[in-house]
């Protein structure tokens, strides 16, 4: 039996893939400990989506390679820059492969009735691997390939197994979740998350990443399934990536900003308030100070209350990589602006839940006495003195929201 320590970085498919990873491990009898130094084997499980994270990856492994006597290094930039770790005394690996190459070949299957792992009361539910759009600035698809998608049944059959472990948060996760099912010629995605919802138990549901491309063609039937399930978040994260057609044409996105005003048009029909949030490249190589604007203007008339924003960074082997890029100057002030926005408009939307009650959902603890709250949205909202008011994580109640900060609300027990 093995001691494992393991670290993962990215995204939150890249922590549901860990998890897979740990299920295998623990049911072979192996443990996880909390330092590389006290482990037989320390697992990396990596990402590469800018050009800073490759840099910090690359640093980590060096570190965790002199720590521990045996090192395995899986995820992105494994699959997709292995070269950047010949150097090393490390095997690299695919996700799959990582619980058998800890333990030399010995690791069994897991078995149906297995506990799943939660993160506290969140069960992470990764519905695919891989996407099926061909960006041109992104590295990661050289390591995820195309989406494979298991089917409706093994993962409502996953969800099921987490809800009954504890789980009181399912996060539906994939490099891309819109485009589920697409591998055999069906758009699943609405029927997966109806047969989700109807699993026994009290737990909510967040949709993780969904491109506008594989969005818009099932639009109507996906905000209807959110109109009908509570068990739903009200929150939809469409990456845009620019307000600008032309951009969007040189990024090879598969979607026009029309098309993802008609996405955002069908749930706002359907649904009396839900979160929006979406992702924004800024400084793209083709970007010019027009682009920007027009990705700047929609934001405005979008509002989305979740917007992440990320400068523009050349990845080996992209064809962006190619592209005579914009300055570092440019791309900062670019960058700046667009934050600005987004602070404005995170908090113009909290400031306006003031007064409100809103049912909530304690997912973990906070900083000090207190502890972090969803409310129907995805909206975080805390509550402090959570030991002295009786609120525990897990718990279910309706709190008073009675201040903001920019992207958070506090509340008190209703």
């Amino acid at each position: 039996m093995a001691t494992y320590h393991i670290e993962t970085y990215g995204c939150t498919s890249n922590r549901g893939e860990s998890r897979q990873i740990e299920r295998r491990l623990r049911d072979a009898g192996h443990h996880r400990v909390e330092g590389p130094d006290e482990a037989d084997v320390a697992i990396l499980n990596t990402c590469t989506v800018v050009e800073k994270t490759e840099r910090n990856m690359r640093r980590r492994a060096e570190e965790l390679e002199a720590a521990t006597a045996d090192l395995v290094v899986t995820g992105c930039m494994a699959l997709a820059q292995g070269e950047q770790f010949e150097d090393l005394d490390a095997r690299l690996c695919h996700w799959e492969d990582v619980p058998t190459a800890v333990t030399n070949g010995e690791c069994p299957t897991t078995t149906p009735d297995t506990e799943p792992v939660l993160d506290g009361v969140v069960g992470i539910l990764p519905i695919a691997r891989g996407c099926m759009s061909n960006c041109s600035y992104c590295i990661t698809k050289f390591a995820t390939g195309r989406v494979d998608s298991p089917p409706v049944a093994a993962n409502v059959e996953t969800a099921r197994a987490l809800v009954h472990a504890g789980a009181r948060e399912l996060r539906v996760t994939g490099q891309d979740t819109g485009v589920y099912g697409w591998d055999t010629g069906e758009r699943k995605l609405p029927e997966l998350l109806d047969r989700i919802c109807d699993v026994d138990g009290e737990f909510r549901v967040r949709l993780g990443m969904a491109n506008p491309g594989g969005v818009h063609g099932i639009r109507e039937e996906l905000a209807d399934v959110f109109a009908r399930n509570d068990e739903l978040y009200d929150f939809v994260h469409l990456p845009v990536q620019s307000g600008s057609d032309d951009v969007l044409e040189a990024m090879r996105r598969q979607h026009r900003i029309e098309e993802f005003r008609e996405v955002v048009a069908a749930f706002d029909d359907r649904l009396d308030h839900w979160t929006l949030a979406t992702d924004v490249i800024v400084g793209f190589p083709t970007e010019t100070r027009a682009d920007h604007q027009q990705s700047m203007e929609l934001l405005g008339e979008v509002r989305p209350e979740r917007i992440n924003i990320t400068r523009f960074s050349k990845r080996p082997g992209t064809d962006a990589a190619d592209m005579q890029g914009l300055g570092g100057t440019l791309k900062k002030e670019r960058s700046k602006a667009m934050t600005d926005l987004k602070m404005e408009v995170c908090r113009e939307a909290h400031a306006g839940m003031v007064g409100d009650t809103h049912e909530v959902l304690v997912v973990r603890e906070g900083t000090g006495d207190s502890v972090k709250c969803r409310d129907e949205a995805y909206r975080q909202i805390v509550v402090t003195d959570a030991e002295e008011r009786g609120v525990a994580v897990g718990d279910v109640l309706d709190v008073e929201i009675t201040a903001n900060e920019a992207v958070y609300c506090f509340g008190e027990p209703a």
